[in-house]
């Protein structure tokens, strides 16, 4: 039952997946924290400490039958998390209580505990931006000989397609495809470092056998299912790992947060809508709205994550020598924050993306409206091209697009610079083609041929490789 007299977390509550959820859990943790003791004291049995199979075993078989209510009775007593889970999982497993966490700091489960939960993120917001980038990709193709204005300084320039203007977005997620792929070929773990990143806790137990001590972090991180370390430490891994986690996640709600605003003023112009359901209501007060809420989310999530980088780096410049412990809670929320935000964005982009309305006609209103002033050179040297003096249509012309300016921003009415030019005589030579000439079709330049090479170039072979992650649907909760 919901207790609605305290603070609830609306990321948890209203937008991001169970998956996500779970990859920040406590469960999650504690039991990555079981994993690491579990590895590390089969690796000293292994290299010759004094730990029998026995011990071995009875971790493993308690590995997931974690008492949370005794582990949090223990930390109240002993104001220390992993110190409480150690006795909590003692308290089970008996006979291997004197060997848990030996040799180990804190910062042996916590830290290598939190790059694999991030690594693992990375993974979910790789397979959902990859399936963003497929919705993506399918409406490109699908509208990319369809004409529109193209807008420069949010102003109507030269013409594009629908489905040019989508690979733009396209480009943008590539870009951060590229980039978390990058991240995630440097994660590596912290390793088997001891209290200050020396080893001097496995210099003692090992009798100062250098080998035998890169040999225990060499088998405890492969149980882990990586094999890469850093080669320092302090007490921590470096933060500056964070920092670079939250700026790929950062780029990633930047590229989200264009193509939001994109859609909400397509919206404006009725050209494009986001989805609304039958029973979806815009306004409380005006009934016939149809707000762009998705799009809104999506930019609202966004500007949190973007503000977010600049705490990590300050989190990274202020760790004091070995380690300084007002990183902690600060990580706590930010990190996985983060996460769960970049999360509840892509499910609502490809909620978005793969569900997109498309009003045709009314782009082709929309460039009827221009087209006739952009089409004025073409018109121009097709009268030169019959005998006319360049000079005198290029005067006449700006003559006839102030008078149809006029009538349509003073007398609001209609562009009709193509009815004054077949009205007037210097335009002769071009009256019996001008529709031709006004083919929208025939100002769009290379846009159906640049969306299919890029996609063809650039994007069908990261989807081609992440073929397995493909089919996922966005799910907006509320």
């Amino acid at each position: 039952m919901v207790d609605n007299s305290v603070y609830t977390n609306p990321l948890i509550t209203r937008y991001a997946s169970k998956e996500m959820q779970h990859a920040f859990s406590d469960e999650k943790r504690f039991k990555l924290w079981r994993k690491l003791w579990i590895a590390l004291a089969e690796s000293e049995m292994e290299l010759g400490l004094n730990i029998t199979q026995e011990q071995v075993d009875e971790l493993k078989e308690y590995a997931e039958d974690i008492d949370y209510e005794l582990a949090a009775k223990f930390e109240r007593e002993v104001r220390h998390d992993v110190m409480a889970h150690v006795k909590a999982y003692g308290a089970k497993a008996t006979k291997a209580m004197p060997i848990i966490h030996l040799g180990a700091t804190s910062c042996f489960v916590n830290c290598n505990a939190e790059a694999i939960m991030i690594d693992e993120a990375l993974d979910l917001i790789l397979k959902k931006l990859v399936n963003v980038m497929d919705k993506l990709k399918r409406f490109a193709l699908n509208y990319k000989d369809v004409p529109t204005l193209g807008f420069t300084h949010l102003q109507p320039a030269q013409l594009t397609t629908v489905g040019k203007r989508a690979t733009l977005w396209l480009q943008d997620l590539k870009m951060d495809y590229d980039n978390l792929v990058d991240l995630k070929s440097h994660v590596k773990l912290r390793g088997v470092k001891g209290t200050t990143g020396t080893q001097a806790s496995f210099m003692e137990l090992f009798d100062g056998d250098e080998e035998k001590i890169k040999e225990l972090e060499r088998k405890v991180v492969s149980k882990l299912g990586y094999d890469k370390v850093y080669g320092v430490t302090g007490q921590t891994y470096p933060r500056k790992f964070d920092y670079n986690v939250l700026c790929v996640l950062s780029q990633i709600a930047q590229s989200a947060y264009k193509f939001s605003n994109d859609i909400r003023i397509l919206q404006n112009m009725k050209e494009i809508e986001e989805p609304f359901e039958k029973n979806q209501i815009g306004s409380s007060a005006m009934a016939y709205k149809r707000n762009p809420m998705r799009s809104e989310r999506i930019g609202a999530l966004a500007r949190y994550v973007i503000s977010l980088p600049m705490n990590s780096a300050i989190t990274a410049s202020t760790q004091w020598f070995e380690r300084t412990l007002d990183d902690s809670a600060n990580r706590r929320i930010v990190n996985a924050q983060a996460f769960l935000s970049v999360d509840a964005i892509l499910n609502i982009y490809m909620n978005v993306a793969e569900n997109l309305v498309v009003y045709e006609k009314v782009i082709a209103k929309h460039i009827r409206a221009e087209l006739p002033f952009m089409a004025t050179e073409n018109i121009m040297m097709e009268c030169v091209k019959a005998g006319g003096n360049r000079q005198e249509l290029h005067e006449r012309i700006r003559i006839l697009s102030m008078q149809a300016g006029k009538n349509v921003k003073v007398e609001g009415g209609e562009n009709n610079l193509i009815e004054l030019i077949k009205q007037d005589e210097m335009f002769r030579p071009v009256w019996d083609h001008i529709d031709d000439i006004l083919d929208a079709k025939k100002f769009i330049g290379r846009a159906p041929s640049q969306t299919v090479e890029f996609i063809e170039n650039e994007i069908d072979p990261i989807l081609s490789k992440n073929a397995a992650l493909l089919g996922e649907s966005g799910d907006v909760r509320i």
